[in-house]
C-alpha cells in the first residue's frame, strides 16, 4: 500500500468540507478532499436543503467566501438559464421563491458552482478530490493525528497529513482518532441549560429526512407503485402528535399547538402558481411554496414549478444512525428513505383536498433534480451526530434570548465567526417534540473547534462543541460554512507558524494575528450592535 502526502486532509465533501478545502488552498496548502458523494455540497446539494439562513443574509452576517457562492449561483442562472427580463434584473434573484429561503435553486446547479469554484485549484494541482471516497482509519502519534486510511474504487490508500479535518456529516472520525465526543442529549445537571434533559441520553438525537422533488401535472396520474411499507406509515400516529403523521394537521414549533398546513393556497390548488410568495402565503402554512426550487413565474421555457419535499411528514424519528451496528444504520436510512416514497404516494393517492377528493395523482416525482434510482436525495440531511468535547462548548444560555436580557449573546474573545437561526430542534428518536427558541445573533468561538486532547485534528461541520440544544442553531448552511472556513484557515495557519490549535487559542498574541487573518479573508468576527427583533 503506497503511502501519499497532503498539508491538509478534508474527510467529508459537505458544506463545511467545501469551506474548509476551499480555505486551504487559497492560503497555499496542498488539500486532499475524500467526498463520500459525487456532488460536494451536502446539505448545499445532495442533501437537497434549499438554504437555512438569518434575515439579513444579503447585507452581512456570512464570510465572504459563502457570499462568493451565492453571487456565483444566481451568475450562473442569469448566464444559463430562460430567466424572465425581470427576474434575470432582480439582484436578488430567489430562482425558486421559497419562503423558507432566500436563494432556492436547483441542487445540481449548486453543485456545478461549487465545482467551478474548486476548478482552477484543481488545475494546478493544489486540490485533489477524490468522490465516493471514505475514510476508515486514523493514524496517530500520541496526541498528533498524522493521516488516514481511506478506501476508493475498492483498494485502501493510506496518506499523511500535516491536519486532518472531520467534515463528515455525522462525526465519523472522532471515533476512529479516538477523539473524546459527545452524542444526543446532555443532562441540565451538565450544561445548565434550561431545555436540556434532565438525565442525558446520548441516543436522543434529531430526526433525519429524505428529500424529493416534485412538480404538479393537472389532470395525469403519476401516481407511483405502492411503497411496500405505507400502510405502516399512512397509519402511524406518534404519541405526541396531534393525530396521524401524514396529515396536514402539524405542531407549531413555538406554540406547540396543532396548526394546519395546505398542499397548494387555497385559490390555486388547480394551477401554478402566477406570483411571488409573500408573508400571506407564509402565513397559511402553504407546503408547495415552503422550499420550492423552481418558479416556473421566473422561467420563460413553459416549465412547470419544482417543490422540494422537506417537511416534519418525512421526518424519520425512529432511530438514531450514529453509534449503532452499520446494518441498524443502513437499514434506518432505507427506512427513511421508504417513509418520503410512502409520503409521496400518499400525498399522490390519500391526502384529502379542499374539494373533498382525495389525492393529487398529477404529483410527478422529478427523478431527474437527484439522478438516483428511486427519485430521492442521495443521501439523507442529518441534523446532528457526533460532537467534539472541546475547550469552549456553547450553551444555550449564551445564546438564547431568554437568558440574555440585553439581547446580546455571549461575547466570545476567541470568536472565528458568526452566524444567527433559531434553536431549532426536530422531533428526536426518543419521542421527544420540538424544541424551538427565539436566539440572538451569535459568534463561532475557537475554543469550540479545538479537542480537548487530540491535535492536529480538527472538525470543520456539525461537529464542534455545541450541545444538543445549540446544534439547532449551529447546524445551518452559512453557519457550517463558516466553521469548515475557520478550520481550514486554522490548520494553515498553524502549519505555516508551526504551532499547534490549541497554542493559537492560548496565545493572545498568535490568537489576534488569526482574528487578522481571518477578516482580511473576509470572516465577519461579530456582529454590529442592533435592535435585532
Amino acid at each position: 500500500m503506497s503511502v501519499s502526502s497532503f498539508d491538509i486532509v478534508v474527510a467529508g465533501g459537505g458544506t463545511g468540507g467545501v469551506a474548509a478545502a476551499l480555505a486551504g488552498v487559497n492560503a497555499g496548502c496542498r488539500v486532499l478532499l475524500l467526498s463520500s458523494q459525487d456532488w460536494l455540497g451536502g446539505q448545499l446539494t445532495s442533501q437537497g436543503i434549499p438554504p437555512d439562513e438569518h434575515r439579513w443574509i444579503e447585507l452581512l452576517g456570512c464570510t465572504q467566501s459563502y457570499r462568493a457562492f451565492r453571487n456565483a449561483l444566481r451568475e450562473s442562472y442569469r448566464a444559463t438559464m430562460p430567466l424572465t427580463d425581470d427576474a434575470r434584473a432582480d439582484p436578488f434573484l430567489n430562482p425558486g421563491n421559497a419562503w423558507v429561503s432566500r436563494l432556492a435553486y436547483l441542487p445540481r446547479i449548486g453543485a456545478r458552482v461549487i465545482d467551478d469554484m474548486f476548478a482552477p485549484f484543481v488545475e494546478n494541482g493544489a486540490l485533489t478530490i477524490l468522490r465516493g471516497a471514505n475514510v476508515v482509519a486514523v493514524s496517530r502519534d500520541g496526541n498528533n493525528v498524522t493521516g488516514v486510511t481511506y478506501e476508493y474504487s475498492g483498494r485502501q490508500q493510506n496518506v499523511q497529513a500535516g491536519f486532518v479535518l472531520d467534515a463528515t456529516e455525522t462525526g465519523d472520525l472522532l471515533p476512529l482518532s479516538g477523539t473524546r465526543y459527545v452524542t444526543g442529549a446532555e443532562a441540565q445537571s451538565d450544561t445548565g441549560e434550561a431545555h436540556a434533559l434532565p438525565v442525558a441520553d446520548p441516543m436522543a438525537m434529531q430526526a433525519i429526512t429524505v428529500p424529493f422533488a416534485i412538480e404538479y401535472c393537472p389532470g395525469q396520474d403519476h401516481t407511483i407503485p405502492k411503497p411496500s411499507s405505507y400502510d405502516a406509515w399512512a397509519t402511524y400516529a406518534p404519541d405526541f402528535w396531534p393525530g396521524p403523521l401524514f396529515s396536514f394537521t402539524q405542531v407549531n414549533p413555538m406554540t406547540m399547538q396543532p396548526a394546519t398546513a395546505t398542499l397548494f393556497h387555497p385559490s390555486q390548488a388547480k394551477r401554478q402558481f402566477p406570483h411571488k410568495t409573500g408573508r400571506s402565503l407564509r402565513e397559511a402554512s402553504v407546503l408547495w411554496s415552503y422550499r420550492r426550487i423552481h418558479d416556473a413565474t421566473q422561467f420563460t421555457d413553459g416549465s412547470r414549478d419544482v417543490s422540494m419535499v422537506v417537511w416534519i411528514q418525512n421526518d424519520y424519528w425512529l432511530g438514531p444512525i450514529v453509534d449503532v451496528a452499520p446494518m441498524e444504520r443502513d437499514a434506518r436510512i432505507v427506512a427513511a428513505r421508504e417513509q418520503s416514497l410512502s409520503l409521496l404516494y400518499w400525498l399522490q393517492s390519500a391526502a384529502p383536498r379542499p374539494d373533498g377528493g382525495r389525492g393529487w395523482p398529477g404529483l410527478k416525482l422529478r427523478r431527474d433534480i437527484f439522478d438516483t434510482d428511486d427519485g430521492l436525495a442521495p443521501e439523507p440531511y442529518v441534523r446532528e451526530g457526533r460532537r467534539i468535547r472541546a475547550l469552549v462548548t456553547v450553551k444555550e444560555q449564551d445564546i438564547a434570548l431568554h437568558a440574555r436580557p440585553d439581547g446580546r449573546a455571549t461575547q466570545f474573545a476567541d470568536s472565528v465567526g458568526i452566524g444567527m437561526y433559531r434553536i431549532d430542534l426536530h422531533p428526536d428518536t426518543r419521542g421527544r417534540n420540538y424544541v424551538d427558541l427565539t436566539t440572538c445573533p451569535f459568534q463561532i468561538p475557537l475554543g469550540a473547534l479545538i479537542p480537548i486532547e487530540t491535535d492536529r485534528f480538527l472538525p470543520a461541520a456539525k461537529n464542534i462543541g455545541t450541545t444538543h440544544i445549540t446544534n439547532g442553531a449551529f447546524r445551518l448552511h452559512p453557519v457550517e460554512w463558516n466553521i469548515g472556513e475557520a478550520a481550514g484557515s486554522l490548520a494553515a495557519f498553524c502549519l505555516s507558524r508551526g504551532v499547534e490549535a490549541r497554542n493559537v487559542h492560548a496565545d493572545p498574541n498568535l490568537l489576534a494575528a488569526f482574528q487578522d487573518q481571518l477578516q482580511q479573508q473576509g470572516v465577519e468576527l461579530d456582529w454590529p450592535r442592533f435592535d435585532a427583533y
